[in-house]
């Protein structure tokens, strides 16, 4: 989401999530749920992550991939113990839909929809976790009376019965805040959004995926010969980057290194801590601290996350 300048909304609502805590509602994430003596198993050969190896009130970030190894979307998978929880992004979810029904026939696996039927609530901020307890490690999980709590990189989540959603916010007693603030701190974080920054052109370690999404000691897995490739023989052609820009541009914008196209804009914003910044995958010919255009813009390529 573009933000072009820092109104005073914004900047209190920014100043909520990096000082307080915030909600922002992510209902509209895509969730699904597997159960059935094999959904491990199956789901364990199909993503780029261990699943086999995930016990209750744990969990992963993962990949599902094409043949060739690109990325056709990226989910949370989570242990509850009497299934297995997975959410992506909305624009991924059909995909994911597509690949269990088509590829769990014979085995002892069920496929739930639960988007409608569960709310996704994040907070986000330092004080997220006085809120709910949970876990230190990122995807730890544990029910309470008002759902299933899990940590996250920034705070913790908190899936709920959708027709309890109002009810639970309003027992958290946290002020709502909207998507674009959180795409900031997302952004200041340097983590990449399956639809904006990834897509299915893109290889896991392009988007410096390998360390949070992919096990390099599992077993066979789709796509895991690029992976594997790509990781311990070859250098990737390009890598996620921070932009820190002179001034606000749009999503999609190109980026050009001298007369040479070396990527384009992702999720660009303004961040009241660092002025626009923005992702992007940027080829590995525009290393950190070389400047490139945007458009007409001047922008300076940097290491992740913004500090």
């Amino acid at each position: 989401m573009d933000v072009s300048t820092v109104t005073d909304s914004l900047a209190a609502d920014y100043r909520t999530l990096t000082e307080q805590v915030g909600l922002v509602d992510r209902s509209e994430r895509g969730k699904l749920a597997l159960t059935g003596g094999e959904a491990k198993e199956f789901l364990h050969g199909q993503v780029s992550q261990d699943i086999e190896s995930l016990t209750p009130g744990h969990g992963a970030y993962a990949a599902f991939l094409t043949h060739k190894g690109k990325m056709l979307g990226d989910l949370r998978v989570l242990d509850l113990g009497d299934e297995l929880w997975l959410d992506t992004e909305r624009v991924a979810l059909q995909e994911l839909f597509n690949m269990i029904r088509r590829y769990k026939l014979g085995r002892d696996v069920e496929l739930h929809k639960r988007t409608v039927e569960r709310s996704l609530l994040s907070l986000v901020g330092p004080g997220a976790r006085d809120l709910l307890a949970v876990g230190p490690a990122e995807h730890d999980n544990a029910r309470t009376e008002l759902g299933i709590a899990v940590a996250t990189d920034v705070g913790v989540d908190l899936i709920c019965d959708a027709e309890r959603a109002a009810e639970v916010k309003a027992a958290l007693g946290v002020p709502e805040v909207g998507e674009a603030v959180a795409e900031i701190v997302r952004v200041e974080h340097g983590r990449p959004r399956y639809g904006i920054e990834l897509d299915d052109a893109v290889i896991p370690q392009e988007a410096g995926l390998n360390e949070r999404a992919v096990s390099f000691t599992k077993g066979c897995y789709v796509g895991q010969e690029t992976v594997a490739r790509l990781h311990y023989r070859g250098k990737p052609n390009r890598h996620l980057r921070g932009l820190r820009l002179s001034e606000p541009v749009a999503t999609g914008e190109p980026l050009r290194l001298g007369e040479r196209e070396v990527g384009r804009v992702g999720t660009s914003v303004v961040s009241p801590a660092h002025g626009p910044i923005a992702l992007a995958l940027v080829r590995r010919e525009a290393a950190p601290g070389d400047q490139v255009m945007a458009g007409e813009v001047a922008a300076t390529v940097t290491e992740l996350p913004f500090t």
